[in-house]
């Protein structure tokens, strides 16, 4: 009887499968009506500011201190009424290096429109110098659709366009994680970026695709895991204000 009993089930269980009626066990860490065990470590109190408590500072509307040109020396863009103005003097980038972190920048282009599509309150931010998030007048302002404002550029358009009318302040929250490369410079994972625009998602961990190319395809090159951070200069009076960063 029990040989026979064992036989049904059997035959029960095949047609189930063959019919794609099956039932899954739900893993668990613990036994049934257990609870787990708590984190080892209570998590940290870090007062949210802002900015927070542990944020770095990188631009708090007095100076460059904490930044430096591309072409060399200190960094020669204008510091006025909290903001630092771009002035084609080149690209800037941070004295320090980060990799994984959350960065908190606000940006506002022209109140004077001037030009259309990428000639429009152009600038961008590169994580790790590699890696553009575009700066953009995209208010009533069209253009191909992943080189818009909240743009990982030529790589991701935004999921919608939050952007506020020209010469008003705006905000990219953005969680970035960066790539990984093996000792002989072999991609292991690809770099992901988290973005809020204005407080709305517009970057839903998107993958990013390699460096940033504003002539061909993005393709990934190796590079050590702390890189600075990068603001565009593109030729045209883009402001920049309260900048910080935390450490992921």
């Amino acid at each position: 009887m029990k040989h026979l009993i064992y036989s049904h089930r059997r035959l029960a269980a095949l047609v189930m499968v063959a019919t794609g009626i099956c039932c899954f066990v739900r893993p668990t860490l613990a036994a049934e009506g257990q609870e787990l065990p708590p984190p080892k470590d209570e998590p940290k109190v870090v007062e949210p500011g802002p900015p927070p408590a542990d944020a770095i500072v990188l631009f708090d509307g007095k100076d460059l201190s904490k930044w430096a040109s591309d072409k060399g020396g200190e960094a020669k863009w204008v510091v006025q009424d909290g903001a630092m103005t771009v002035t084609k003097t080149g690209y800037i980038h941070t004295k320090q290096t980060f990799g994984d972190c959350q960065l908190h920048v606000e940006w506002a282009t022209p109140a004077e429109v001037k030009g259309s599509g990428q000639e429009r309150g152009n600038s961008g931010v590169f994580l790790q110098s590699h890696y553009e998030l575009q700066v953009l007048d995209s208010y009533n302002n069209p253009t191909y659709f992943h080189g818009q404002a909240g743009g990982i550029y030529k790589q991701h358009a935004p999921l919608v366009n939050v952007c506020r009318k020209p010469g008003e302040w705006q905000t990219y929250d953005i969680i970035f994680h960066a790539p990984r490369f093996d000792e002989a410079g072999k991609l292991t994972k690809p770099g992901t970026m988290t973005v809020l625009q204005n407080g709305v998602l517009i970057q839903d961990n998107a993958e990013i695709l390699g460096t940033t190319s504003h002539t061909g395809a993005p393709k990934y090159t190796a590079h050590p895991l702390k890189q600075p951070l990068a603001l565009q200069d593109h030729g045209e009076p883009v402001r920049y204000r309260n900048i910080w960063i935390r450490e992921l």
